[in-house]
């Protein structure tokens, strides 16, 4: 306490400097902190769409994520039903779980004959309302555009598009889609009169081509032979799904239409089973059970577990990149801040040369110099770090209630700026943490230099 008391003491002696190092610390500690929140944020909100999407882990025939999104049937999981029931009776897996789905992804050619148009699409046969409710996950409190698929209580041959896919296909009006141009009229062709039976044949088509303002499509697949198979399909709702790519693209309809489809009268399959859980911090203990059952129970049926890091490689790329850039931040405030206090101490131990000889003189051992100068720099971390912390804290509350917002790349919806710090432990203590042992560091060498310092030569310093 003695020594706590003198090295308050010292902090005070000369106010001016010690302020300077404290603000250079406090400052330091905001900057990691916001960015940390900020990071933390954006992660969490990239997960969140990602397990909406598509869940937490998918049971998938092995090696489907590789090679099977050309050929769905190849890699299709036949007596899906039973896994599904297994898995939610499971003991270990049911207090877990939230959701358990499958799908059925494809690729096709969606068509709209009463405008003329065509564009290739990715479909998902779902269970609607069992997908609605795996949107409804937001473990983490974010912003979601997520919104039920319109698919609820709909006929079989209802399906739900994207807003770029009916942009494309002309569908803007019908389906009352906002900020949506009319397509450029397409250039008529060149030369002659078109031949007598490509004539008839387009006068039979026409025959069955859908009035204009209705929202029928045509949709062509490959089937489970490789042989092309039409539906006819009613868009019920247009909706964007967060970023262009994917809205360009997007088809959704009922799994027992996307099945027919694809095998017919054939047994239905489907190409994932998709597992949502309560909590992403139980994706461990679940991962382990799963691959426990494909080992044991379903040890014939050629399956594999998939975690949603995986099926989502911008996820990941993400977390990457954020922990890259904190990294780098850290590291350059910690150098900074580093030099600061070094600088700090350095000049401390030079001021009080004389001090140091008197009390070396009076009997206080070299352990007990070398002591009073850390506690000196334990104090300025302590102090520099509760400031920081209640700044940053302050700081993340402004910002949170500012309105701010953006839009990430790739995305069409902006989303409100969030400092995330209070409630992550992690981010807190190991910043707070890390600077005190900064400050430490940084005042070690200046602190052992005074504690090496000959008596005789301390007391005759000028």
């Amino acid at each position: 306490m003695n020594t706590l008391f003198l090295a308050l003491r010292n902090l005070l002696r000369n106010r001016r400097r010690s302020i300077t190092t404290l603000l250079a610390m406090i400052i330091g500690l905001v900057a990691i902190l916001i960015f940390g929140g900020y990071s933390a944020n954006v992660i969490y909100g990239l997960q969140t769409g990602a397990v909406q999407r598509s869940g937490h882990l998918q049971i998938q025939r092995k090696d489907y994520f590789l090679y099977g999104s050309s050929t769905p049937a190849a890699y299709g999981i036949a007596d899906y039903q039973r896994i599904i029931d297994l898995v939610k009776r499971d003991p270990v897996l049911a207090p877990m779980l939230a959701v358990v789905t499958p799908t059925l992804e494809l690729g096709g050619i969606a068509g709209n004959f009463a405008a003329g148009v065509s564009r290739s699409v990715i479909a998902t046969g779902v269970v609607a309302e069992e997908r609605n409710r795996m949107f409804q996950w937001n473990d983490y409190g974010n912003t979601s555009y997520a919104k039920p698929l319109a698919l609820s209580g709909t006929a079989q041959d209802a399906v739900v598009i994207g807003t770029g896919v009916a942009r494309v296909l002309q569908l803007c009006g019908p389906l009352k889609v906002p900020d949506c141009r009319a397509a450029p009229a397409k250039p008529k062709a060149q030369g002659g009169q078109v031949p007598d039976d490509i004539a008839a044949l387009s006068a039979l088509e026409k025959s069955d081509i859908p009035a204009a303002g209705e929202t029928r499509i045509e949709m062509l697949a490959a089937n489970a032979h490789g042989a092309p198979n039409v539906a006819s399909l009613n868009v019920v709702k247009a909706e964007n799904v967060g970023y262009k790519e994917y809205d360009d693209v997007y088809l959704a309809m009922h799994l027992a239409q996307a099945q027919r489809l694809i095998f017919g009268a054939e047994p239905p399959q489907v190409t994932a089973i998709m597992l949502q859980l309560q909590h992403t911090s139980q994706m461990p203990a679940a991962s382990a059970r799963l691959e426990q059952l494909l080992a044991t129970t379903f040890k014939t049926e050629s399956l594999e577990v998939q975690k949603f890091e995986t099926l989502n490689p911008i996820y990941g790329q993400s977390v990457a990149f954020m922990a890259s850039v904190f990294t780098f931040i850290a590291a350059l405030i910690g150098v900074i801040v580093l030099f600061t206090i070094g600088n700090t101490m350095s000049m401390t131990v030079v001021e009080r040369t004389v001090e140091i000889g008197t009390l070396r003189a009076i009997g206080l051992r070299r352990s007990g110099i070398r002591r009073l100068f850390l506690c000196e720099a334990l104090l300025l971390g302590v102090i520099g770090t509760a400031i920081g912390v209640l700044t940053a804290l302050l700081m993340a509350f402004l910002i949170n209630h500012s309105g701010l917002t953006w839009t990430p790349p790739g995305y069409v919806y902006a989303y409100p700026i969030k400092i995330r710090i209070w409630g992550d432990l992690q981010l807190l203590f190991g910043s707070a943490i890390g600077l005190t042992l900064v400050t430490l560091i940084s005042a070690w060498w200046p602190a052992n230099r005074a504690s090496k310092m000959m008596i005789v030569d301390a007391l005759r310093h000028v």
